[in-house]
């Protein structure tokens, strides 16, 4: 995987330029300054990073942090990751570094940027209990204050979101098991335009919608249970959260978040109104490759119960690394076989399983009831 980030890396389209000076447009979206100096930092795929050092005419010495793009796509990416930070610092202030502005320079046409506050890390993923419970607090939060559009308590986004440089349309739904369809089915026929068409995944997309999907969402929403919206991060990996050098509290950025299941890239709660932000966010953190794994998964779940039905947690989470991790990376990293593979071999697990569907657990509901 790394490697080829780095292939990717070395396509950046942005000019070196970009981070040796500081654009008017930059400039006007800082409080008045005397002075202002800029330097290369971090590294970041498909955009140019660096740190803003700026005195300001009070005398008030503060860094900054700047990101940089390029043409159509890279503007989409920085308004979309502006919108999504600035979501998450409403809810939960501390745990993102503030943004500030998005736009485009007028030194260079073409060139775009998010500005956001400097945050100084110490470089490591902050350990299992803090990052959980932070976590746990943002999808709680969210969900209590209604979820969705303006308190509508709808799953999705009217912002699109980005895996990578891969683009992702939400809209909203009023349940999370047609939001998860409809959306899951555009990201597979993506998959199908980006590695070629398949006609084992074609062959398994039918039961994959008509079965799996109603047997594992339908529930949580079925039988006197519901679950709320919540905010999620949307891509929450090693790579997207340090720790915080001066408070050792953590951070985390690069969101591309929505409102979703909290199992599904996190976890969600009460039996009778589960908030639904964190299945999303969990579906992540079950990857092999990713170091906020099962540790992380088991603090969290301490503060946010699994939703019910609870045994059926781990294959919801299944269903979510499946359909948006499995088949996204398939996208992204298409001249790799191998994340086809593992596309194909969660698809088949999960259709092989419930090939019963709802209908099946439902008539069994009835019974022991």
């Amino acid at each position: 995987m790394a490697d080829q980030e780095t292939d990717h890396a070395r396509d950046t389209m942005v000019p070196i330029e970009a981070i040796q000076a500081v654009d008017p447009e930059v400039i006007a979206k800082l409080p008045p300054a005397t002075r202002i100096s800029i330097i290369p930092h971090g590294m970041s795929l498909w955009t140019r990073t660096a740190r803003l050092d700026v005195e300001h005419d009070d005398g008030v010495y503060k860094p900054y942090f700047l990101k940089t793009s390029s043409g159509p796509l890279g503007h989409a990416m920085t308004q979309s990751e502006f919108q999504c930070m600035s979501r998450i610092r409403d809810i939960a202030p501390d745990l993102v570094p503030t943004p500030i502005a998005s736009g485009s320079f007028s030194s260079m046409p073409g060139v775009h940027f998010l500005l956001c506050e400097f945050r100084r890390m110490t470089g490591t993923v902050p350990p299992p209990p803090a990052l959980a419970a932070r976590i746990a607090d943002l999808h709680r939060r969210s969900g209590d204050s209604g979820g969705g559009a303006g308190g509508t308590a709808k799953f999705g986004s009217d912002v699109p979101t980005f895996h990578g440089n891969v683009r992702v349309d939400h809209g909203w739904s009023d349940s999370w098991e047609e939001y998860f369809a409809r959306t899951t089915k555009a990201l597979l026929e993506l998959e199908q335009d980006a590695q070629g068409p398949n006609d084992e995944i074609r062959e398994m997309a039918t039961p994959f919608f008509d079965k799996v999907v109603p047997r594992l969402l339908r529930p949580l929403e079925t039988g006197g249970r519901s679950i709320r919206p919540s905010l999620i991060h949307g891509d929450l990996w090693h790579g997207n959260a340090e720790t915080d050098a001066e408070t050792g509290e953590p951070v985390i950025f690069d969101a591309a978040s929505f409102y979703a299941h909290n199992e599904c890239k996190s976890a969600k709660t009460l039996v009778a109104a589960t908030t639904a932000a964190g299945a999303d966010e969990l579906g992540v953190w079950r990857q092999p490759w990713n170091e906020i794994g099962k540790a992380y998964r088991k603090e969290y779940h301490k503060h946010m119960p699994k939703s019910q039905p609870e045994e059926d947690s781990d294959d919801r989470n299944a269903l979510c690394a499946v359909s948006r991790v499995n088949i996204l990376d398939s996208i992204l990293y298409k001249d790799d076989p191998s994340y086809r593979k593992m596309l194909i071999s969660g698809m088949r697990e999960l259709v092989d399983k419930f090939l019963g569907g709802f209908e099946e657990w439902n008539a069994l509901q009835q019974k022991v009831a």
